[in-house]
């Protein structure tokens, strides 16, 4: 059997459709399973177990009509068997139906008089559980599991030097991801901690815990916040992971995370560090799972910068 899954969207929402393809791996062990993605989230598919091929297209560029008849070629020529549609788009279902592909399972709404197979959208739920939904079109109906990643074990030997590097493989470390959400294509103020509210957080936490590191996660974009919170925090130190992988691999370490709603916060969730996340405007049960290793502080005004330090602090000293 071969499925195709069309899923728009970034990094972090990829991951939060892991447990989906690893169900759909584990019901038909035999399925080849292709995933077409932004070519932004590409790079998500190097910690996935179950994924045959990973084909890239910009759901939300201007694409021209010539841009979607070479998509609809695309697929054609991989005859596959089953086809599910993870947004809820009629220009996708169109396309769908235009591929000839037997099965075709989406959600109920836009689209779906072109699907085969739908299901109602419950978009209040937990997303991995939304996602996971669709496979009950598909005769399986097990509860969704938890998120998972496959890391390369090039990437857990990079960790592992890093943490030597880094001076922190005895003593563990505290791992804070400062900055914007690379799920984002363009930078969200309202997805942005600032950088003297984590100065308080990190001085209040070097004071209490003078013997566990603070280890920041700097991305490329995240330079100026970084460099500010050397100079006024110089004895934390910092790690540049550069791909997914690596970023599992060192989050996997860590005693703690504190994190913005980031592709880091997925991560954090899939390799089971306990983790403190910080909401502006999205509710945090459509991107958490219920645990109590994934604490959530979301801002009473939806913007992020208003969460203050005093409550973050509570939370990581109670929580």
């Amino acid at each position: 059997m071969r499925v195709v899954a069309l899923v728009p969207g970034g990094i972090g929402d990829q991951i939060l459709l892991f447990p989906t393809l690893d169900d759909l791996k584990r019901y038909y062990p035999n399925a080849q399973i292709d995933v077409i993605v932004e070519p932004r989230s590409k790079a998500a598919y190097r910690v996935s177990k179950s994924i045959n091929e990973v084909l890239t297209f910009d759901y939300k560029d201007r694409n021209s009509l010539a841009d979607w008849g070479n998509l609809v070629g695309m697929i054609r020529d991989r005859e596959y068997d089953v086809a599910i549609a993870v947004g809820q788009s009629w220009l996708v279902g169109l396309l769908l139906w235009l591929t000839g592909i037997p099965t075709r399972v989406g959600y109920q709404g836009k689209g779906a008089l072109f699907l085969t197979q739908t299901i109602a959208f419950k978009p209040s739920q937990y997303l991995a559980g939304v996602y996971h939904d669709l496979l009950q079109q598909l005769g399986i109906n097990s509860p969704c599991p938890e998120l998972a990643v496959n890391v390369p074990k090039p990437d857990i030997e990079w960790a592992q030097k890093e943490q030597k590097r880094l001076g922190v493989d005895e003593t563990g470390y505290v791992l804070i991801y400062p900055g914007s959400s690379q799920s984002s294509p363009a930078k969200d103020l309202d997805k942005i901690y600032p950088a003297k509210n984590w100065r308080q957080i990190i001085q209040d936490f070097q004071q209490k815990q003078p013997d566990l590191p603070v280890v920041l996660v700097q991305e490329p974009e995240d330079e100026q916040i970084v460099r500010s919170l050397l100079e006024s925090c110089p004895n934390i130190k910092v790690t540049s992971p550069d791909n997914i992988g690596k970023l599992a691999a060192i989050v996997g370490g860590a005693s703690l995370m504190l994190t913005t709603n980031s592709v880091a916060l997925q991560v954090s969730v899939a390799v089971q560090t306990y983790t403190i996340a910080l909401f502006g405007a999205t509710e945090p049960a459509q991107l958490l799972p219920k645990s109590e290793k994934f604490l959530a502080i979301k801002s009473s005004t939806s913007k992020l910068a208003d969460i203050s330090p005093k409550v973050v602090l509570e939370k990581i000293w109670g929580g």
